[in-house]
């Protein structure tokens, strides 16, 4: 009896296409519905689970901003659980706190999420309040001024971690004088001057039908949450079979890489130094993504990982050290990180680079893509394991790569990666111009190779 294969191929999420069913492994089915108005509704039944998780996606992020409006997208993400003509904040509140449910949102560089996750019963309830948030926020003056202050403390506190203030340096340098290079959150200056009506304005230019996904997987059945949200689109006026052109968020202009490197310190007092050397990566379009994975396993992303034996176990030099890449839709980041005393900090930026190097020059061996192969396979299959995930998975799918990877191919084209993928992509990280940030008591000349 022979077995087959399984594909190493996604599937496709085409716009064009009202009602779509995809079959997954294991007989389980997703089902994407374009509704009238232009809102597509994603869902991913789980056999036996009693919950749900429900996300509305919004394809807009802080590198969508305009001059006056720099941090409105992450503003937006706490005013739209200030109220709404239905709803105050407290209404929206004890909503999900009765029935022990969570609701939170998230601000990405290219997207926005407002979700939730309930029980199954509980659902209907999850669906028009998201609903009556996103659509039919009310942007109150005095909540709009009273929540500026709470998004400084929360810009204070990111100051304070030097972690955040170091990931948000290497970001603006990677990305100098470009959208992706400002802080998601915004400036204490900007956020200090950006007025109502400029993210007002924000709101109702990106919030529209035809920009909006909603995705949910757990303890969902779609007719019915087709019903839940026809119902709940009503009440806010979106009914109309009228809608702009679906899209998804990709680019074919791939933002060029600087020519020159750049290093830049925010000096501070401090017991130790925060260092991140790193250069662009690749975009979410790009098949190397899945290599990327391979390397970030193999160089820094475990206790194994060549970063963690060389600077950590061999000479205990930093607690925290690992690599981590990122991707948007037309340009992407990798980078390697490490605290270490200020002392050692020239010779553990020293370390990161010569780690890099010969894992460029050598490959990974065959014992570590192994390895590597197990534990991406292994977080993978743990991930699917939480409605969350699942909720996430398809909503990033929807509004970005229009595919979606189940989990046997996912697995299947890890598995797929090979020594000289991870190789060729560890000598383009080795050779194109690097970008050193560190926070903390030290020289940029020590940080120097």
């Amino acid at each position: 009896m022979s077995t087959a294969s399984p594909t190493t191929s996604p599937l496709p999420l085409p716009l064009e296409v009202d009602d779509l069913t995809l079959e997954l492994d294991g007989g389980a089915q997703v089902h994407r519905t374009v509704l009238p108005n232009g809102v597509r509704v994603i869902s991913e039944h789980i056999p036996g689970a009693h919950s749900a998780s429900i996300g509305f996606w919004v394809p807009v992020g802080s590198r969508d901003e305009h001059e006056g409006q720099f941090g409105s997208t992450h503003f937006l993400e706490h005013l739209l659980f200030k109220g709404t003509a239905a709803r105050t904040a407290l209404d929206i509140a004890i909503a999900f706190d009765e029935v022990g449910g969570e609701s939170n949102a998230l601000t990405g560089k290219e997207y926005t999420c407002y979700y939730a996750k309930v029980r199954d019963a509980d659902l209907p309830m999850a669906t028009e309040v998201l609903t009556d948030m996103v659509v039919g926020s009310l942007l109150d003056t005095e909540e709009f001024d009273r929540e500026r202050q709470v998004i400084l403390e929360e810009l204070a506190m990111s100051e304070d971690d030097p972690t955040d203030v170091v990931h948000e340096l290497f970001g603006s340098l990677a990305y100098a004088g470009q959208a992706l290079g400002r802080p998601i959150g915004g400036t204490r200056e900007s956020i200090g001057a950006v007025q109502r009506d400029a993210v007002w304005e924000h709101y109702r230019a990106n919030y529209r039908p035809e920009d909006i996904v909603v995705a949910v997987a757990g303890a969902v059945d779609h007719s019915r949450l087709l019903e839940q949200l026809h119902h709940a689109f009503a009440q806010q006026g979106w009914d109309a079979a009228s809608h702009g052109p679906l899209h998804a968020r990709r680019s074919h202009e791939l933002l060029p890489t600087p020519a020159q490197q750049s290093a830049q310190v925010v000096s501070r007092d401090a017991e130790q130094v925060n260092l991140i050397i790193g250069t662009r990566g690749i975009p979410a379009s790009d098949d190397r993504r899945f290599s990327l994975s391979v390397l970030n396993a193999i160089l820094g992303g475990g206790m194994s990982s060549r970063l963690f034996q060389e600077v950590r176990e061999k000479r205990g030099l930093a607690y925290s050290v690992y690599s981590f890449g990122g991707t948007y839709a037309d340009a992407g980041t990798f980078g390697m990180y490490a605290g270490t005393r200020p002392e050692t900090a020239g010779q553990v930026a020293g370390l990161l680079r010569d780690v890099l190097a010969r894992f460029a020059d050598e490959g990974p061996t065959d014992a570590e893509l192994a390895r590597a192969h197990g534990q991406l396979s292994g977080a993978i299959t743990l991930g699917f394991e939480d409605s969350s995930q699942h909720m996430t998975r398809l909503g990033k799918s929807e509004i970005g790569l229009g595919e979606l990877w189940d989990l046997p191919a996912s697995i299947a084209r890890l598995r797929q990666v090979s020594a000289s993928d991870v190789q060729q992509l560890a000598q383009l990280f080795a050779t194109s111009p690097q970008h050193v940030a560190a926070v903390g008591p030290v020289d940029e000349e020590a940080l120097h190779g």
